[in-house]
C-alpha cells in the first residue's frame, strides 16, 4: 500500500451514506443508523442544541472485510476522531488498515456535533465567514482564527460547558452502541463481541473517560490504543486553526480549571456527580483526584496502549504521562517521532515527497495498534 495513493482513491470513493464494495482490499463500507437519546437534564443550553436533528439521528459507517451478510462477526474496533473534525476522509486509510489486518470490522462513530452530526450551516462560507470576522474584530491580531475553527470556538466561547456536555453525549452514545452489539442485537454482530477502541487525540480522553467510569461493565474487556491522544486537560494545547482559536481554548481552559468542579457555579446546570463525571474531573488537571485517577490507570495498564509524537504540541507526551502517572504511562506509551515534517492535527501528510519513509511510519504505529488487539 501507498499511503497517499490509497488516502487519495478513499476520499474520492467514500460518500456519506452509500455502500460501497472497495474491490483492491476486499472491504465493504456500509452505513448504520443511529439515533442518540441523550437527556442530561432539562436547561435551555441542552433545549436549544437539542433542536440540531443532524446530532440527535445520524448514519455511522462500518468497514467490514469481505463481503458478509452474516451476522457472525465476533470481534469490532470501535475507531474516535479528534477535535472540531468536519469529514471522514483523514481516517479512512486507518479504518481500512484496521479493517484489513484485523481482520474485524471498524466502527466510525462520530463524536456529538461533529462530522455528520453537525449542521451543514457550520460550513456555509457566507454565514461562517460573518461570524470570523466579528471574530477578529473583538480579538485584533490574533492568527489561530480561521474559518475551520470558527464555528467550534464561538460555540466554546459562549457556552464552554459544551466540552463536557458533547463529551457527555458522545458517552452516552457510546455506551448504547457497546450494549447494542454485546447483546447481539447489531446484525453484523454476535452476542458477547468482543469490543476494541483506537482513538485518536480527544476521542483518547473520551475513551479515557468510558473506561474508568466502565458503565454496566461494558469496557471491562476493552483494549485501547491511543494515537496523539491520552494527556490531561489542563496541559494540552488546543489553540490551532484546525481545532478552535485561543481566546475560545483560554475560556473553557479557565472554565474547567476554575469553575467546573464547583458546586455553586455561574451556570445554569447542576452536573450529575456519577462515574463518569468523576473520570472527566479526575482528568482536568495533574492534581485533581490524582491518586484515584492513577490507581484506575494502573488497573487498566492491561487494557491501554498508545503512540504519542515528539512534534505534537497539541497533545504533548508530558501531558500523558500526567495523566497516566509516569511509571504507568511509561511502560505503556511509546513516543516516536517521524523524519518528515508532521503536526498532530496532520500525522500522516500525503505531501510528503519520501512515499517510502511515509509508508513505514503509518505502518509502524497501525501495526502496533493491530498487534494490540490481537
Amino acid at each position: 500500500m501507498i499511503y497517499n495513493e490509497r488516502y487519495s482513491t478513499l476520499c474520492s470513493n467514500f460518500k456519506q451514506g452509500t455502500n460501497i464494495y472497495l474491490s483492491e482490499t476486499n472491504v465493504e463500507i456500509k452505513f448504520f443508523n443511529f439515533n442518540s437519546v441523550y437527556n442530561e437534564c432539562d436547561n435551555a443550553l441542552l433545549a436549544t442544541d437539542n433542536s440540531i436533528s443532524e446530532n440527535r439521528s445520524f448514519l455511522y459507517p462500518v468497514f467490514i472485510p469481505g463481503k458478509s451478510k452474516r451476522k457472525n462477526y465476533n470481534g469490532a474496533i470501535v475507531l474516535l476522531h479528534g477535535l472540531n473534525e468536519r469529514s471522514w476522509e483523514k481516517y479512512l486509510t486507518w479504518a481500512e488498515y484496521l479493517c484489513v489486518n484485523s481482520g474485524r470490522p471498524v466502527i466510525l462513530f462520530p463524536i456529538a456535533f461533529h462530522i455528520n452530526r453537525a449542521p451543514l450551516s457550520w460550513s456555509n462560507p457566507r454565514k461562517m465567514m460573518t461570524l470570523l470576522n466579528f471574530r477578529k474584530e473583538m480579538y485584533v491580531e490574533d492568527r489561530s482564527m480561521s474559518f475551520a475553527n470558527v464555528a467550534l470556538s464561538d460555540r466554546l466561547s459562549h457556552n464552554p460547558e459544551r466540552f463536557y456536555l458533547s463529551g457527555r453525549q458522545t458517552w452516552t452514545d457510546l455506551t448504547s452502541l457497546f450494549e447494542m452489539i454485546k447483546n447481539g442485537s447489531h446484525t453484523l454482530f454476535k452476542e458477547d463481541t468482543k469490543i476494541d477502541i483506537f482513538a485518536y487525540s480527544i476521542g483518547a480522553f473520551l475513551s479515557q473517560v468510558a473506561l474508568i467510569a466502565n458503565q454496566k461493565n461494558l469496557f471491562s474487556n476493552t483494549k485501547l490504543f491511543m494515537f496523539c491522544g491520552g494527556s490531561i486537560f489542563n496541559s494540552m494545547q488546543g489553540a490551532s486553526r484546525s481545532i478552535m482559536d485561543r481566546p475560545a481554548f483560554q475560556t473553557i481552559k479557565d472554565y474547567y480549571i476554575n469553575t467546573f468542579d464547583e458546586e455553586k457555579h455561574a451556570s445554569s446546570l447542576r452536573w450529575i456527580r456519577d462515574k463518569a463525571f468523576n473520570a472527566f474531573n479526575s482528568m482536568i488537571s495533574a492534581d485533581r483526584h490524582k491518586l484515584e485517577r492513577e490507581e484506575a490507570f494502573f488497573k487498566l495498564s492491561n487494557q491501554i496502549k498508545g503512540i504519542t509524537l515528539q512534534q505534537d504540541e497539541v497533545i504533548p507526551h508530558s501531558g500523558v504521562l500526567e495523566a497516566m502517572g509516569k511509571e504507568n504511562a511509561m511502560s505503556n506509551i511509546t513516543l516516536l517521532d517521524f523524519n518528515f515534517p508532521y503536526s498532530h492535527e496532520n500525522p500522516f501528510p500525503v505531501k510528503t515527497k519520501d512515499t517510502t519513509l511515509l509508508n513505514k511510519s503509518f505502518k509502524t504505529v497501525f501495526n502496533n495498534a493491530v498487534n494490540f488487539f490481537s
